[in-house]
């Protein structure tokens, strides 16, 4: 494993010169390494295709009947996993039992344990069957806590094309290791905590990582430690041997960001630049919160700020998210914009000087931070303001996205939307949100 994430921080480190089929084939390979040993054990009877992935996270959806099961018949895409017995002829007897039903084995991956096999199966099956239906199918065949999701386009990408993907994204840019870690898991729920805790993780996290069922926990590549969880599914050693990989991968490449820019002329005339911010960006960001009124701040913080520095390293860190600086022609920042992942839920904020607001820069900033989850797959964002920022609310109108309003006490959460339909109507930037040289 070390010589593959070897061979990929060696490629990336020489920069876009570097073909990035090359960079993530070469990632594809922890994927499949262990699968063809795997398969020729167990006296395959169709050629093994590599796992399909996982969608950003969904709403949680049942197995049963989908919105096109029982329209006219046709066919309905499944994800399924399943334990067997680990022994000769138990995958054939399930796959002829699928067979029989007229349900199609698009892809297959296995997932060895200690006792028994998970399969992992992407279906197409008669529109008619139902979830349930399913399940009873497997279950005479021999299958065990067998577990079912309705699948759709995204999961027909192959394997090695979306290892690809997430390899050469997370190592392109620090802040897409969260995203990297959703989509190859699934449904799931990523933390991040802190180096400041570095002695406690030390304690509860040992430098390999730990496999706790439906929980996977890792040193983080800066310190402390990252936690994913996902409780409808507990997870395999293969996922967890690919999720320690892409991190040490992370680890090997160390602080970087995209290195794009636009520069953009506002109305009255001025020239700003919208680049990617990362830690390096702390003392031009305390310096910008030391020119900002109490208001300002106020508003963003939703209460008195004190000792900004101690909390800018945690919101210009790429391992919480993303962040969008405006600055000036003589390179003076004068806002900030923050995509934060929290847990399966991403927010957004914005900071902008006082002398540079009621130019645009607010709604400008927005708009690339939201096209940014949407982009990530994210379903909505939210943004937590005081109910008399006038300015925060009218920027989340300017989206154009269908938006959910929540007030307590003087604290508004302000939620937009961003399923395909909403999206498609909505004021958002095209193509890359931030620009790459």
């Amino acid at each position: 494993m070390s010589d593959v994430t070897d061979a990929v921080a060696h490629l990336a480190e020489h920069g876009t010169a570097v073909p990035a089929m090359v960079l993530a084939s070469v990632a594809a390979l922890i994927v499949t390494a262990g699968l063809r040993t795997r398969w020729s054990r167990r006296h395959g009877h169709a050629p093994p295709a590599d796992d399909t992935g996982a969608r950003p996270p969904t709403d949680e959806r049942p197995a049963g009947p989908g919105r096109t099961e029982r329209e006219g018949g046709g066919s309905a895409l499944w994800r399924m996993r399943t334990t067997v017995r680990d022994e000769p002829g138990s995958l054939a007897v399930l796959c002829a039992a699928l067979a029989e039903g007229r349900i199609d084995i698009l892809s297959l991956q296995t997932h060895p344990l200690a006792e028994g096999t998970v399969d992992e199966f992407l279906l197409r099956a008669p529109g008619e069957l139902s979830g349930t239906e399913l399940v009873d199918v497997v279950t005479a065949a021999g299958g065990a806590r067998t577990w079912t999701e309705r699948a759709d386009a995204h999961d027909l990408v192959d394997a090695p094309t979306r290892v690809l993907g997430l390899a050469t994204r997370t190592a392109l840019d620090a802040a897409e290791l969260p995203l990297a870690l959703r989509q190859l898991l699934g449904r799931c729920t990523i933390r991040s905590l802190p180096a400041t805790a570095g002695a406690e993780v030390a304690e509860t996290v040992p430098p390999e990582g730990a496999l706790e069922d439906t929980v996977l926990r890792l040193r983080a590549p800066e310190g402390g430690a990252i936690s994913v969880e996902r409780p409808h599914l507990p997870f395999t050693p293969a996922e967890f041997a690919r999720a320690r990989a892409l991190v040490e991968l992370d680890a090997r490449l160390g602080p970087r960001i995209p290195r794009g820019r636009d520069v953009l002329t506002l109305p009255e005339g001025s020239d700003i630049t919208v680049r990617r911010a990362d830690t390096r960006d702390v003392p031009a960001a305390k310096a910008m919160h030391e020119r900002c009124s109490a208001r300002t701040l106020g508003l963003r913080y939703h209460g008195p700020v004190r000792d900004a520095d101690r909390y800018l390293g945690h919101l210009l860190s790429p391992r919480f998210g993303r962040t969008l600086a405006v600055q000036t022609a003589s390179g003076r920042i004068v806002g900030l914009g923050h995509l934060l992942w929290d847990g399966d839920e991403t927010e957004v904020a914005l900071l902008v000087e006082d002398a540079w607001q009621r130019r645009g820069i607010g709604g400008e900033l927005l708009g690339r931070l939201v096209a940014m989850a949407a982009e990530t797959g994210c379903e909505s964002v939210y943004a937590v303001t005081q109910a008399s920022n006038t300015g925060m609310v009218a920027a989340m109108r300017g989206l154009g996205l269908p938006l959910d309003y929540q007030i307590e006490e003087g604290t508004l959460v302000v939620t937009a939307r961003l399923d395909p339909s909403a999206r498609s109507a909505a004021h958002l930037p095209q193509g890359d949100p931030v620009g790459r040289e």
